[in-house]
């Protein structure tokens, strides 16, 4: 008994040890996850920071927990553009922020209407008679962009200033597959639907090329203009005309280049920038860094001006990314989750629904299923407004169709009315290796698609009807919708693409404005008087997680000390050469992956490029990247 005792006594001991440390871990992960969250109490007088390491989006995306743990990679940063302009317009009207610290050394852009709708954010605050004040290493259109509105623009010493404008090559696959006998068997409607033409041809068709001169000389134009109406003594032709001679004029200086050319104003690091936000936002009296200054971070700011919730709601649902089928999101349009949103919302008393599209379109299945849920709403009798960000193209503009009235910018990138696929056979390549494919059918459909013996005429027959069917069908909701017959439509679709200028005039948009002139005209439609309503965001909330993995996997070299840490020029172009691996993986998937008829619009402008695990894999490692290739 006595050893029994023995043996029970220490089994107990062990019990409450683990479940000593097993409370101590709960404990220490809850005290992580609550200091992870932004608190209201860090507001201090002084600068609103902007530190815009990432990107601004549309929608934020989540972050998986495990796999960011696993991959001990730093999640890249996104902001979403409704809340920077939030940030900055509450600022405006605050005793507590004496001005903004706009820092961009490691901005990796947005969409162009985007920064258009801050820098418009950023002139509310300068005419409040408070400065803003930009920094960064190497400007670039994004980046100046934001900069032109701000009171000083500082660059580093360093750095200068690299303006590229919208456009650029694409890359052509026809000749690769030639070599290696893969047959594209392509599907599509749309004299203009040049998604497709990388997998056919070795260069640009002439349809496409006058396409997208119109399209990048209409956004070129927006972007000067913008530029120019914020900064009225720059000059842009120095920099983009002769670039060889503006950078000698400097003796090859690109910092004092981009200040000769009206597109900064100082010259100095980023602690002598910090020390005149110092000069007027106040010295931080709990940091001796050089170039630290009194401020208060975004996200503890939002936390503290938080929207009001007064008066009725007006439900937001937002399309952002590639439109699928399943439930991927936020940050990109999965159908089912987004199908989920707005029918849980039914049972909510909203009186008007507006629905935020920021889309390239997608899976045709996927954008019908988004539009019926919508209609679902229509058909309860509240007003359907549609706001278009930077792309409300193809799959996006079929969703819009449920609309009453659709708001765009001049900036915004709509239309793309056509419908593609593509079906790969490798029955040519595997002959070569003595590979061949053979069995019994009982019709020739049996086994089709077979990408390894080729496609019948009868299946080809089936999916150019079923693509050319979707075309159809798209140009009927496009005509319901804007009063136009199917001939009208079909005459501005074809698959081609326009800006929101051209849009407007074409009967494709019925108005500019951004997100709360939709929710203003939605509110008047509902009857509801000026600022008695409030905006509700359909499945909206702040991923508890992402700030505690950020501060797990930031190493402490990491954190940015008082000289810029974002690279000079050669850190700016190898950062874009950079995203080159991962669209030809892009370009390569979207060819091999068949899920089903697509309203998409490839040939849209690309967001800004991201480090990825797929770009970081292809750059790194050929071989991993052409075996996964084979593998997807």
């Amino acid at each position: 008994m006595s050893f029994a005792g023995k043996v029970w006594r220490l089994l107990v001991g062990i019990k409450d040890a683990l479940s000593l440390i097993f409370l101590l871990l709960f404990f220490t992960a809850l005290f992580a996850v609550l200091s992870a969250r932004p608190s209201p109490g860090a507001v201090r007088e002084g600068a609103l920071l902007l530190d815009l390491d990432g990107t601004v989006v549309e929608e934020v995306s989540p972050i998986d927990p495990l796999t960011t743990l696993l991959s001990s990679a730093v999640p890249t940063q996104e902001y979403a553009a409704r809340d920077l302009v939030r940030a900055i317009d509450a600022a405006k009207d605050d005793k507590r922020i004496k001005a903004i610290a706009l820092d961009m050394s490691t901005f990796l852009g947005g969409g162009l209407v985007h920064m258009i709708e801050i820098g418009e954010a950023l002139d509310r605050f300068r005419a409040a008679g408070k400065p803003v004040l930009a920094y960064a290493v190497a400007y670039t259109d994004d980046s100046l962009l934001l900069a032109a509105h701000a009171s000083e623009v500082w660059v580093d010493p360093m750095g200068g200033v690299a303006i590229e404008g919208p456009g650029g090559k694409n890359l052509y696959y026809a000749g690769l597959l030639d070599k290696l006998k893969v047959k594209a068997h392509v599907f599509r409607v749309g004299t203009y639907k040049s998604a497709v033409e990388p997998y056919l041809l070795t260069g640009m068709s002439p349809e496409a090329r006058e396409n997208y001169r119109q399209l990048y000389g209409s956004m070129w134009q927006e972007w000067q203009a913008n530029v120019n109406k914020a900064r009225p003594n720059a000059r842009i032709a120095d920099v983009t005309g002769d670039v060889t001679g503006w950078i000698a004029a400097s003796n090859g200086d690109l910092a004092q280049a981009a200040i000769a050319a009206g597109l900064a104003d100082r010259a100095g690091t980023r602690v002598e920038w910090g020390q005149r936000v110092a000069q007027v936002a106040g010295e931080d009296r709990w940091d001796d860094t050089p170039g630290a200054f009194a401020h208060s971070e975004l996200e503890a700011w939002l936390a503290d001006r938080a929207p009001s919730t007064r008066g009725p709601a007006i439900g937001v649902v937002t399309i952002a990314g590639e439109i699928s089928d399943g439930d991927a999101g936020p940050g990109s349009a999965g159908a089912e989750r987004i199908g989920g949103l707005l029918d849980d919302a039914l049972s909510s008393d909203l009186k008007a629904l507006v629905v935020r599209v920021d889309s390239p379109g997608g899976t045709v299945t996927g954008s019908e299923a988004i539009r019926r849920a919508i209609l679902r709403h229509k058909a309860k009798g509240i007003p359907i407004v549609v706001s278009m960000g930077n792309v409300a193209a193809s799959g996006g503009y079929w969703v819009s169709t449920a609309a009453d009235r659709i708001f765009a910018e001049p900036e915004t990138i709509t239309g793309s009315i056509g419908i593609f696929g593509v079906v790969p056979t490798f029955e040519d390549t595997l002959a070569q290796f003595g590979v061949t494919a053979d069995g019994v059918t009982t019709t020739s459909l049996s086994g089709q698609p077979d990408v390894i013996g080729g496609l019948t005429p009868d299946a080809q027959a089936v999916l150019q009807a079923t693509v050319e069917s979707g075309y159809q069908r798209f140009l009927g909701l496009v005509g319901q919708a804007r009063g136009k017959t199917p001939e009208q439509v079909d005459a501005i679709g074809q698959g081609r693409v326009w800006d929101g200028g051209t849009a407007r005039q074409v009967g494709l948009v019925d108005q500019f404005g951004n997100l709360d002139d939709a929710l203003a005209y939605a509110a008047a439609q509902a009857k509801l008087a000026d600022g008695a309503w409030h905006a509700e965001y359909l499945g909206a909330g702040q991923d508890r997680y992402a700030p505690l993995i950020r501060r797990i996997l930031r190493r402490n070299g990491e954190a940015r000390g008082g000289e810029a840490s974002g690279g000079d020029m050669f850190a700016l172009f190898a950062r874009r050469q950079a995203g080159l691996a991962t669209r030809v993986l892009a370009d390569m998937r979207g060819m091999l992956q068949v899920r089903g008829a697509q309203a998409r619009c490839m040939e849209c402008p690309a967001p800004p490029a991201m480090p990825g695990a797929d770009g970081a894999e292809a750059a790194s490692s050929p071989l991993r990247f052409l075996a996964r290739l084979l593998l997807d």
